[in-house]
C-alpha cells in the first residue's frame, strides 16, 4: 500500500476553492489525485477557511496529539509505580 500524500493547507484550500469555479467534484479529484471521500472530508472539516486558519488548525491538532501522548505515557508510569509498590518483598 502506498504512503499517503500530505497536502499543505494552501493546497487543501486551493483544491476546495476549485469547486466554486464550476468544476465538478469528480474533475477536481481526478486533477488533484485524491479520492472523492477525501474531498468531502476536507470540505466538512476545512470548508470556508483560508490557508492560515487551516494551518493553525493543523498545528493545534498536532499539539493536542502530543499532549495526549504525554498524558498516556504518564498514566503508564503511574501504573508501573503502583504495581511496584504493591508487590511484597
Amino acid at each position: 500500500m502506498a504512503k499517503p500524500k500530505r497536502y499543505s493547507p494552501e493546497q487543501i484550500t486551493r483544491i476546495l476553492k476549485l469547486q466554486d469555479g464550476g468544476l465538478t467534484v469528480a474533475e477536481i479529484c481526478r486533477q488533484s489525485g485524491i479520492h472523492e471521500q477525501t474531498f468531502y472530508r476536507w470540505k466538512s472539516k476545512y470548508g470556508g477557511m483560508n490557508a492560515a486558519e487551516v494551518k493553525r488548525l493543523k498545528a493545534l491538532e498536532e499539539e493536542n496529539r502530543k499532549l495526549k501522548q504525554l498524558v498516556g505515557e504518564q498514566a503508564l508510569d503511574i501504573q508501573a509505580l503502583k504495581a511496584a509498590l504493591n508487590q511484597k518483598y
